[in-house]
């Protein structure tokens, strides 16, 4: 099944149902629908065809929220970016996936510019907003092509649908390729283990960008009819939050710790009704006991913890609501457990020779079954080190429970999660590497009670160099987006190495300590 039927199915049935909210616009399900096939039509009369690379690079809005099924529809790939990154990161994801159309919200003109100039199969670009020269205008497309009949393109079980980009500890981030049949067991599954139950009376609120998590989360309420209400503003305003909670009466969210953290921290959580709310998933790391039994103690017996990561969207292991508890000696607190397998999936702790450990002890969480990716979008290097014997190995450390019940110990690279989002240091390495003044550098995460992990530099400067920590980050404005850089700037006069002469991390992150430049 073409995945883009999700929506065609649920506006046959609830035609005259919400569908997106956002602020005090109402669009039903009969509305996306028909957006949706003006685009396919209007797109097919561009000359977009099946394969094709649609790279968007926009704010939640309801063109982003139907550019995955306007891909979708046509048998394309959705190459979705986090509208965070700056012009030359996503210059390089349109060339690197090909992209051959651009939809762009026009407050991002420089990164227009900026793929325009990489990306020599570039033919398209559709603005969101006014369009200058030589661009189209998304909403005088939808216009010119209303009613237009638009079939879906017929494609087959593993037929690219989604690059996802992720990141290796080295080099540039990879398109994890998911595909039509991969995501629509992945729908599957996110409707039995995250939200089961979900009908077109429920609601969900999307806090996070939709080029990612939340997106996923959004194509499972699609699958269902639950509407989906989408915040105004670009940041997160608490209080706004648990009014449309109250107003929509919503029923499920995606998040990250942090987030949850965040909103029943504020003091507006007391203020509205949120008795509609039955999932608040939580992903992208682990969450901190006390932050845990504090939202346990604001909403009830809501919380929903997933491990996984997009190479297999999200599939790995859920720990439901009656798997949490607010008492720390309840047997079904499960203090510290990110889950058990998600259904359909198999989990297994491994040592270096692939072989599974026993009960209790350490090694990489190795996960196969349908949600595991296709492979890495040329680059069968890395797909074959990640898919060696057969596992999807997650480079993640842990141990499972005699109940089958996972807990993870660490990680095998060093990228850290902060505020939800990986951040790969090697990546923020080169880019301070680039400063004159800059000799070598150590990026690391280090704990941090609100970001759950935050980004500590350690930097030698060059011979007779002058350079501070607001110098320094000054220089990754526009070379790196903000969300990856480091918290914490600090300088020695040489870094640990190795006996090969590599900088020794481990060591750092002892010394760090040691001398003082960070409390334990």
């Amino acid at each position: 099944m073409n995945l883009g039927q999700l929506l065609t199915q649920t506006a046959r049935l609830f035609p005259d149902r919400p569908a997106l909210f956002r602020g005090e616009q109402t669009w039903t399900w009969a509305e996306l629908e028909q957006r949706v096939a003006a685009m396919v039509a209007a797109l097919r009369g561009l000359g977009i065809r099946k394969g094709d690379r649609i790279l968007v690079q926009s704010r939640n809005n309801v063109q982003m929220f139907e550019s995955c099924w306007i891909a979708f529809r046509l048998g394309c790939v959705w190459v979705p970016t986090n509208f965070r990154l700056t012009p030359p990161e996503v210059a390089y994801l349109g060339a690197s996936s090909g992209a051959t159309t651009m939809i762009v919200e026009d407050a991002f003109a420089a990164h227009a510019d900026a793929v325009r100039a990489a990306a020599p199969g570039l033919k398209h670009i559709i603005t969101i907003g006014e369009p200058r020269t030589g661009e189209h205008s998304y909403e005088q497309l939808v216009r010119s092509y209303l009613g237009a009949k638009a079939e879906h393109e017929t494609v087959a079980h593993d037929d690219p649908l989604w690059f996802f980009y992720t990141s290796g500890t080295t080099g540039r981030p990879k398109a994890g390729v998911l595909t039509h049949g991969q995501m629509a067991f992945v729908v599957t599954n996110h409707l039995a283990d995250l939200i089961p139950g979900t009908t077109e009376r429920d609601c969900s609120i999307a806090v996070a960008p939709l080029s990612h998590g939340a997106g996923i989360h959004a194509l499972v309420n699609v699958a269902r009819g639950a509407a989906t209400v989408l915040l105004p503003g670009e940041k997160l305003d608490p209080e706004a939050f648990w009014q449309a909670v109250e107003k929509h009466r919503v029923t499920n969210l995606f998040t990250v710790p942090t987030i949850v953290k965040m909103l029943v921290e504020h003091p507006t959580v007391d203020r509205y009704d949120h008795s509609s709310l039955r999932y608040m998933i939580y992903a992208g790391a682990p969450m901190y006991r006390a932050d845990q039994k504090l939202a346990l103690q604001k909403l009830g017996k809501v919380l929903v913890q997933y491990f996984g990561l997009g190479e297999v969207t999200g599939n790995i292991t859920v720990l439901p609501p009656d798997m949490h508890s607010a008492g720390d000696d309840d047997p079904n607190a499960n203090v510290g457990s990110c889950g058990r397998p998600r259904t359909g999936m198999e989990v297994a702790i491994l040592d270096a020779e692939l072989k599974p450990v026993g009960v209790g002890q350490v090694g990489e969480i190795c996960v196969r079954g349908p949600a595991v990716f296709s492979g890495y979008h040329d680059n069968p290097e890395a797909t074959a080190h990640a898919l060696r014997g057969g596992w999807f190995h997650t480079g993640d450390l842990g141990k499972m429970d005699e109940r089958g019940l996972l807990y993870i110990t660490g990680r095998e690279s060093d990228m850290y999660i902060s505020g939800g989002s990986n951040v790969y240091p090697r990546e923020v390495e080169e880019v301070l590497l680039t400063h004159p003044a800059v000799a070598e550098v150590a990026v690391l995460g280090v704990p941090d009670p609100k970001w759950g992990e935050v980004g500590v530099a350690v930097v030698v400067r060059r011979e007779g160099a002058q350079l501070d920590g607001d110098a320094l980050l000054a220089h990754l404005e526009g070379r790196c987006a903000r969300y990856r850089w480091p918290h914490h700037v600090v300088f020695w006069d040489n870094l640990p190495k190795s006996g090969y002469g590599k900088i020794a991390k481990k060591d750092i992150r002892q010394q760090l300590f040691e001398r003082g430049d960070l409390r334990a």
